[in-house]
C-alpha cells in the first residue's frame, strides 16, 4: 500500500473552494430527469441536445450552489458493480430530516435501505438508487 506523506511535509496547494458539479451518465434521460426533478426536487438550470454527440445534457441545481449534470449517450456501458467499482462509489446528499425523506422516497416507489449509523461519525444515513442503479446516500445534516 502506498504511503501518504504527513500533512506537514506535503507541498502546499492553493485552496479549493468546494464542489462545482458532479456529472452522471444516464441510460434514459427522460426517466432520470423525472427522477432528479420530481422525486428529488432539483430544479433544471439548463438543458440542451448536442446532436454531434447524440447526447442530452441537463444541468440541475443543488441547494448549496453546486450542480448535477445529467448526460445521455448512445449505449453507455453498464456500471461494473455496486458499489465497489473503481471510480465514483456513490453520491451523498445532506438532508435535515432523514425520516421525512425516507417516507417521501417510499411514497414515490423508491426502495430505501434501512437507516444506519456511522460508527465513527455518529451520522445517520441510508442508501437508495437512481433509475440507473447509481447508489445515492442521504445523510442527516448536523451529524
Amino acid at each position: 500500500m502506498p504511503t501518504v506523506p504527513p500533512a506537514s511535509t506535503a507541498p502546499s496547494a492553493p485552496p479549493l473552494l468546494g464542489l462545482h458539479h458532479v456529472a452522471l451518465i444516464c441510460r434514459d434521460v427522460l426517466r432520470s430527469r423525472d427522477f432528479y426533478t420530481r422525486v428529488l426536487g432539483l430544479p433544471v438550470l439548463h438543458e440542451q441536445y448536442r446532436a454531434e454527440r447524440q447526447s442530452h445534457k441537463i444541468d440541475l441545481a443543488l441547494p448549496d450552489g453546486s450542480q448535477l449534470e445529467l448526460f445521455s449517450f448512445p449505449s453507455p456501458p453498464a456500471r461494473p458493480s455496486r458499489p465497489e467499482a473503481c471510480g465514483l462509489r456513490h453520491l451523498a446528499l445532506r438532508v435535515a430530516d432523514l425520516p421525512a425523506w425516507v417516507a417521501h422516497l417510499l411514497a414515490q416507489g423508491v426502495a430505501v435501505e434501512p437507516l444506519r449509523t456511522d460508527e465513527v461519525t455518529g451520522a445517520t444515513f441510508t442508501f437508495f438508487a437512481d433509475p440507473d442503479g447509481l447508489p445515492i446516500e442521504l445523510v442527516q445534516s448536523g451529524a
